[in-house]
């Protein structure tokens, strides 16, 4: 994601909420070890800390260093700044090698990404057998019906601001290219809908509109879309200041796998199969079409009766 100043790295970590543990339960439930998975744009750590009961070495990796200063330390996790200029070959060096990951996640970050760059890393990384690829995007927030309407209103107004990578997570990531194979979790075009409940505080919600990157897009062109105006009717709406609510984020994930390289031998093989079936359907077409003694007989005839007529 776009680099963030170290006030507005805190507004976000204390506005982005923690992804369900069923959904890493699930994951790792489809990977055939459980050795090393990389959480690419880990951001503050929110995906990589809920790696760490199923994965034994995380790899967390950003480009944002105000984001990773303020990541959840665990003794599973290694944390490393990743810049814009890194190398294909040193981004699969640091993460650990060719085909080292059981599994890669990249959660609410690969849209802003250089997709080429990120898939021949990752394709490279990944386990070409029982290693998995997951992703997911939330692209909106349920509060309540007093401020919902409001929030709309919000994300109406972003959009002479959006570029192209932020539609990516406005469109759910079903325009987003998914160079892998399904496993049955989403695929390309088609990702799972799912909901990411949280509690949330007034404070909280402020911080992570005024950290939230379509409106610091709009601000960067002088454009204070999150002004004192709003954030007056969405405190009046919230009620209460000190009230913490219940709310829940729309989310939508894919999940792949390496695809399978088919062999030269497979398809000379599969051609062959194909030739002798087409053999057998012949042989059996001919064999239904073999004369009767009687239609022999009849033929002997027909023919020594055109003879004589010569």
């Amino acid at each position: 994601m776009a680099a963030l100043s170290e006030k507005e790295a805190e507004a976000y970590l204390d506005a982005r909420p923690r992804y369900p543990i069923d959904w890493y339960k699930k994951i790792a439930a489809r990977t055939q070890d459980h050795k090393f998975a990389w959480d690419v744009g880990t951001g503050n750590g929110q995906a990589a800390i809920g790696l760490v009961e199923h994965y034994e070495n995380v790899v967390a990796t950003d480009i944002n260093e105000a984001q990773l200063k303020r990541a959840i330390k665990h003794s599973k996790i290694s944390y490393h700044h990743t810049p814009k200029n890194m190398s294909e070959d040193e981004m699969v060096a640091l993460i650990g090698g060719e085909n080292s990951m059981d599994l890669i996640v990249a959660a609410q970050a690969v849209h802003f990404f250089d997709l080429t760059t990120f898939y021949n890393v990752a394709k490279r990384v990944l386990r070409k057998e029982g290693g998995i690829i997951a992703i997911w995007v939330y692209n909106d927030i349920i509060i309540s019906p007093e401020i919902d309407p409001t929030m709309k209103g919000l994300v109406d107004s972003t959009l002479p601001f959006r570029t192209p990578i932020m539609n990516l997570a406005f469109d759910s990531y079903k325009t987003l290219p998914f160079p892998f194979e399904s496993i049955g979790m989403g695929s390309e075009g088609k990702p799972v809908r799912l909901d990411i409940p949280h509690k949330l505080s007034l404070k909280g919600f402020i911080g992570f509109l005024k950290s939230w990157q379509p409106a610091m897009k709009a601000k960067e062109q002088g454009v204070e879309l999150v002004d004192e105006d709003l954030i007056t009717k969405f405190e009046e709406a919230w009620g209460d200041e000190n009230q913490v609510k219940d709310v829940y984020y729309k989310a939508h994930m894919i999940v792949g796998k390496i695809p399978e390289m088919r062999c030269e031998s497979d398809e000379v093989s599969e051609d062959s199969n194909k030739d002798v079936s087409l053999q057998t359907d012949v042989g059996r077409k001919q064999k239904r079409r073999q004369p009767s003694d009687e239609e022999n007989r009849q033929s002997k005839k027909q023919n020594t009766s055109e003879d004589e007529e010569c």
